[in-house]
Formats: C-alpha cells, sequence, structure tokens
C-alpha cells in the first residue's frame, strides 16, 4: 500500500511544480492570482492568504491557478491577465511547462549524482557502478522466451547453471547448445525462477536463439557538475523522444496510418510507481523526471484547455491585431476540457481492464481496511 502514497507525492509534485509556474509568473507580471488550486472542483476546502485562495479539491488530477482576466475580462483592470502584453501573456501560460522541464532537470541531476539504473558502459573513465546485473529490455512475440513469460526488465542471473557476469556469457551458451533446451534462471518480480528455452537453430533476424535482447546495466554515478551537465543533456533527450512520439502519432493520423495508442492514465502510471518503488528511489527518481517531462510536452501542445492552446489564440489574436470573441474561445475551451476528461475517463477504464489482476487485487486489499 505504501506505493499508493508514494504515486499521491509524485502526481502532488508534478502538479503542485506546474501551478507554481503561473504563479509566480503570473506574481511577477503584476497579474492577481485570485486561487491556486490543487486538483478539480469541487472544492474540498480552501484557506485565504492575502488576495489568494489555496484550495485542495475533489478530482486529483490536476489542478488550476485562476487568475483575474484570463477569461477576457477585466481588460481595464492593469491587474487583469487579459490587460497584461502579448509577451507578458506567453510568459505566465509558457511558465508551467519551463517548470516541469527544471523539476526534471533537476531530479536528473540529482540522479546522475546518487545513482541511476543505466545502461553499463565500461569505457566511461567518469562514471562509477555498482550492483551490475544482465537486464532483459525486449521480449520477441512469439519466441520462447514470451511463452515462458520472460518480461523486459527481469534480470538473468544463470543460463545452464552458469553465473551471467555479461551479455557475450549468456550468447556464448545458447550458441553452443543450439537446437536444445537451456534452463534460464531469472530474478522477476522480487521472485527467483528457472525455465526452460529452446535455444533456437536458425532464430528470425535480429531476435537471438531464445528471443529476449539483453543489456548490462547496473547504478551509475558521476561528479556532481558532470550530473548537472548530464541532468541537463538526459532531459532534452527525453524530450526529443516524447516530442518524436507525438509526431509520428500525428502524422499517421493525418494519413490515416493504423494508430497504437500506446498511453497510460492514472491506474497505469500508479502500476509504474509500484513496480519503481519496488525496485528503488533510484527508479522513482526517473520515473518522476520522465512523467514532468510528458507533462510538459502534453500541455504544450496547441490544443484548447491546455497550456498551449491558449498560447495559440494569443497568437492568432496578435496576428489578426484585434481580440478575438470571448464567449466563443471560452466554449472552445470549455469543450476541449470535457473531451480530455472524457478521455482520461476512457483511458482509465482501459487501463483497469488492461491491468485488471493488479487493480481488483488492489481493491480486495482496500476493501479489507474497512
Amino acid at each position: 500500500m505504501f506505493f499508493i502514497i508514494v504515486f499521491i507525492v509524485i502526481l502532488g509534485l508534478l502538479v503542485f511544480v506546474h501551478e507554481l509556474g503561473h504563479f509566480l509568473a503570473a506574481k511577477a507580471a503584476g497579474a492577481k492570482v485570485e486561487e491556486f488550486g490543487f486538483g478539480f472542483p469541487p472544492k474540498i476546502f480552501g484557506i485565504k492568504k492575502g488576495e489568494t485562495t489555496y484550495s485542495i479539491n475533489l478530482i486529483p488530477l490536476g489542478g488550476f491557478v485562476k487568475i483575474m482576466g484570463e477569461d477576457g475580462g477585466g481588460k481595464k483592470d492593469p491587474r487583469s491577465f487579459s490587460s497584461k502584453g502579448f509577451w507578458a501573456r506567453i510568459g505566465i501560460l509558457v511558465s508551467g511547462v519551463t517548470m516541469n522541464v527544471l523539476l526534471a532537470m533537476i531530479l536528473l541531476a540529482i540522479g546522475f549524482w546518487v545513482g541511476l539504473p543505466l545502461a553499463v558502459d565500461d569505457d566511461d573513465a567518469k562514471a562509477k557502478f555498482r550492483d551490475p546485473r544482465i537486464q532483459v529490455i525486449e521480449v520477441a512475440k512469439d519466441s520462447p522466451a514470451a511463452a515462458a513469460g520472460i518480461n523486459p526488465t527481469d534480470q538473468v542471473l544463470k543460463i545452464d547453471d552458469k553465473d551471467i557476469a555479461t551479455v557475450s556469457d549468456y550468447q556464448e551458451v545458447a550458441n553452443v547448445k543450439a537446437g536444445q533446451e537451456v534452463a534460464v534462471t531469472i530474478l522477476s518480480g522480487g521472485s527467483e525462477k528457472t525455465v526452460n528455452l529452446l535455444s533456437r537453430d536458425d532464430p528470425p533476424e535480429d531476435e537471438g536463439r531464445t528471443g529476449i535482447a539483453l543489456v548490462k546495466t547496473g547504478i551509475v554515478s558521476y561528479p556532481f557538475l558532470t550530473s548537472v551537465v548530464m541532468g541537463v543533456e538526459y532531459t532534452f533527450v527525453i524530450m526529443k523522444t516524447v516530442v518524436i512520439f507525438f509526431s509520428d502519432l500525428i502524422s499517421k493520423l493525418v494519413v490515416g496510418q493504423p494508430v497504437t495508442f500506446d498511453v497510460t492514465g492514472p491506474v497505469g502510471i500508479a502500476r509504474m510507481t509500484r513496480q519503481a518503488t519496488t525496485m528503488g528511489f533510484s527508479y522513482l527518481i526517473q520515473l518522476t523526471a520522465l512523467l514532468s517531462v510528458n507533462l510538459a510536452i502534453v500541455n504544450i501542445l496547441p490544443l484548447p484547455a491546455l497550456d498551449g492552446g491558449r498560447i495559440l489564440f494569443i497568437i492568432i489574436e496578435k496576428i489578426r491585431r484585434k481580440p478575438l470573441n470571448q464567449r466563443i474561445e471560452g466554449l472552445i475551451h470549455t469543450a476541449g476540457f470535457i473531451l480530455l476528461m472524457l478521455l482520461m475517463v476512457v483511458i482509465t477504464f482501459r487501463d483497469v481492464f488492461k491491468f485488471k489482476e493488479d487493480f481488483f487485487g488492489l481493491w480486495d486489499k482496500l476493501a479489507g481496511l474497512f
């Protein structure tokens, strides 16, 4: 049950940092912040300090900062969002995304300093390694490994009672035993087990004899200054990967190609949190940084109700040199928000049934507390 607390803390941190960016930028621009809310209404409780109400709301899937005039009203009030200049409004809207990117950089910098699970490069003179292991990173479909239930992230310990120290150790035995079964000992979910796999004579290209791709991993740490640089670099690597994913998704939708929606919602993220919690603190750092970058990229997409959608409307207003119809813009953002919430519900239900054994097992544990 501890992972549920960890999940809530991670979600709260990501939302808080994002909304804190909007809050600080609005304050810096001289805009009046009426409410700083965690979660979506209905409101559970709120505390007013100065001119701002700080609230906790019932639906913990996000948060918001309510700024006076963000709906287009109050243009004559100098503290209204709508009265601010082009760059001030853009700055307020982009600040949440910026804070999430900065959070990822800080987390990864700390991670590289204390140690992160990475592929081991024995030639990296600056790095320090500990806890080396041979880890499964991919399992080929319909392969002997897939049939035996081996999964990515499983650790390979032995093959035919021979300890595995390198990927080559595994490959050598598999090659010698081509056409025969090999006994592979793995560590999966904290439990050690041995499975018999056929070492195929003529496996499909790029699958290997047993159908698994392996890599040597370990907890890798660097000196402080090096870790700061690498934290920044790896954040941009993650950003590039996420952008490529969304670009590929959009391009397939445009040309009508089949699309696999490999996305997950709160249930899936909670499941990943549970896995990371059992694997250690360094894995939680990686997961939180990855989620922070994903939140940043999603929020900057030019879709209604998101920061990117609001930025798009401000740019259109700048190009037209006259304000947009606030009623129409408001309706568009409201419709976008409703659609996003519906999408979240659909993804959540899909995750519940995709991970039904985990979900209903957790439900039984929760029910047993009452």
